[in-house]
């Protein structure tokens, strides 16, 4: 037999075997779900045909699922003209071991397997959790050099995370794709679960409202429904994007912002810090960006809320021994980061001039949170580190680093008075920046031949950095030669950005964005760098570069290896004893 008879007897059972995957049902949580005991999450099963709930048999190990779980369905016949689906809300499994799930009809057959797993006994009073977003291996260089100096091939200093005793490499790809964004890497490590590109808190399914896909509980959710401890949440972002969003709110678009600021008060978390004022105030309020007339900082005050609209009421607040709930927003929109506010005064710093630093933040942060004797879970995001990532500013990525840095260093300082304090430093996903050589001013030659690598590079002669660890000039005659690896079209000068961020690329003709011309005009010599990313992109992308956790304290010694984010997740609550009845 030819291979062309070959391939005709196998081809059509190939197309058959497809078509069967392509059509068969769907069930959530998925296959190879990590579930916590006690834990809530819905079931929801998607079949493709039109069924009657008696056409439907659902099992759970081997035994009808009603004998397994009290839990009664919600059935739609025909859910958005795709097939029927069951929908079974809060289940909790209490018992620990490995479940089957299967559903069938006449038509299709569907099933899953999960772990569920149980924690041990509660090791820790508190968990604080740093997130330095899209922070890569190279962001973390920069920082040490310009911080801490480099001399003979010795750094002169550690990052406040370097020394700490357990590392690990995270992989943060979601469900959908090998490339993450923050919403659900950063769910990943709040739920245990993986979701999709855009996602947080739940599982992506057919469903066409935002907030009806199948939901899976959050630590914070966790906490204060078992617990007695307090929560926090701090960002220099908007406090309604992905990150600090992730750890309150059940939606498939990260971009619902007002519902996610409405979940931040939900939440009842007792400390809420960072920017994205507009998304609080009512409609009626000069430069809000909500469509009604709710002013949730009133209602945060009514509920016992102290209110931090400058770094200087965060401050005199949080040193209020009777405080013991705290909302502060100080921008409405993302905060500015550590070289506009200290040195530069660009961007939104006139406007904003009060904005407190992460590091105040931290403190008050934890200053109130301690104030209760059951314990505290704390997510502190570093999230500028990727706002600068992503339009290839490495110098302001790598000042926030160093912020982030100093902001771990308070936390560090606590926990020597507390040592039942478990702190994590991880990003969520990285990007893709590398430090090639060393760009010499003094170097003949048009631009690109300045920069030297090897033993051509030598060392940069940023001046010696201050007490918290910040050089007070950066545009020297020889500084690091950092390039990224994925790119819109875009004109390299060489030279930080004094004037503001980085801008690489502008919308032309067709849509499609070019090499923003300011740059060129600025800079003579700048080069024009072709995009190797598609046309309609205008910054740089994440990537799927493993991230490098560390971490500290009782239960530490947990992270190793290789692990996935959502191992992270399981020994946060391993740890807070969690998963106990």
């Amino acid at each position: 037999m030819n291979l062309a008879q070959i391939s005709k007897l196998i081809l059509p059972f190939v197309f058959t075997s497809y078509a069967a995957l392509a059509n068969s049902a769907v069930i959530y949580p998925i296959d190879n779900a990590a579930i916590l005991t006690g834990a809530k999450f819905n079931i929801k099963i998607e079949l493709n045909s039109i069924n009657s709930p008696e056409d439907i048999v659902v099992e759970l190990n081997g035994k009808p699922i009603s004998k397994m779980i009290k839990v009664k369905p919600e059935f739609i016949s025909n859910e958005g003209g795709k097939g029927s689906s069951l929908l079974y809300r809060d289940v909790q499994l209490s018992k620990s071991g490995k479940y089957l799930l299967t559903a069938k009809t006449p038509q299709e057959k569907a099933e899953v397997t999960w772990d569920v797993y149980s924690s041990g006994p509660r090791r820790v009073k508190n968990v604080i959790l740093f997130v330095g977003d899209g922070m890569t291996i190279a962001n973390r260089t920069a920082a040490r050099v310009l911080s801490k100096g480099i001399i003979e091939g010795k750094y002169q200093g550690r990052l406040a995370f370097d020394d700490m005793p357990s590392t690990a490499m995270i992989g943060t790809s979601g469900s959908d794709s090998l490339i993450t964004d923050s919403a659900n890497s950063m769910s990943a490590y709040t739920t245990g679960h993986k979701t999709a590109v855009n996602a947080m808190g739940v599982y992506v399914s057919r469903a066409s409202d935002n907030l009806s896909h199948p939901k899976v509980e959050t630590i914070s959710e966790l906490i204060k429904r078992k617990t007695k401890m307090s929560v926090g949440i701090v960002s220099d972002a908007e406090l309604q994007d992905a990150t600090p969003g992730a750890v309150v709110s059940h939606t498939r678009r990260r971009a619902d912002k007002q519902y996610i600021a409405d979940q931040l008060l939900a939440s009842g978390a007792e400390v809420i810090l960072g920017g994205g004022s507009a998304y609080f105030y009512p409609k009626s309020t000069k430069g809000s960006k909500r469509n009604d007339d709710k002013n949730l900082v009133d209602v945060f005050k009514s509920d016992g809320y102290q209110i931090a609209l400058t770094k200087q009421e965060l401050l005199s607040a949080a040193e209020n021994k009777n405080t013991k709930k705290l909302f502060g927003v100080f921008h409405p929109d993302n905060m500015d980061g550590s070289l506009d506010r200290l040195f530069l005064k660009k961007n939104t710093v006139n406007q904003y001039p009060n904005q407190p630093d992460l590091t105040e933040m931290t403190s008050s942060a934890i200053e109130v949170l301690s104030r209760n004797p059951n314990g505290f879970f704390l997510m502190v995001e570093a999230a500028l580190i990727d706002k600068f990532n992503h339009p290839l500013d490495w110098e302001r990525a790598a000042f926030d680093t160093i912020m982030l840095s100093n902001a771990v260093q308070i936390a560090k300082e606590f926990a020597k008075t507390h040592p039942d304090t478990l702190i994590i430093v991880t990003p969520d996903h990285t990007h893709s920046g590398s430090i090639s050589g060393v760009i010499n001013d003094e170097k003949p030659g048009p631009l690109r031949e300045k920069v030297g690598i090897y033993a051509d590079a030598g060392y940069p002669n940023y001046p010696k950095a201050d007490v918290q660890g910040y050089p007070s000039q950066i545009d020297v005659s020889k500084r690091l030669a950092f390039f990224y690896g994925n790119y819109p079209d875009h004109y390299e000068t060489m030279h930080p950005k004094l004037d503001g961020t980085f801008v690489p690329a502008v919308k032309g003709e067709g849509g499609k964005y070019v090499a923003n011309p300011k740059y060129q005009q600025l800079q003579e010599d700048a080069i024009h760098v072709g995009g190797n990313l598609p046309a309609q992109q205008d910054t740089g992308v994440h990537t799927a570069d493993d991230a490098v956790l560390n971490a500290m304290g009782p239960g530490s010694e947990k992270f190793k290896g290789f692990m996935d984010n959502t191992e992270v997740f399981k020994v946060m609550v391993d740890t807070l004893g969690l998963g106990q009845k």
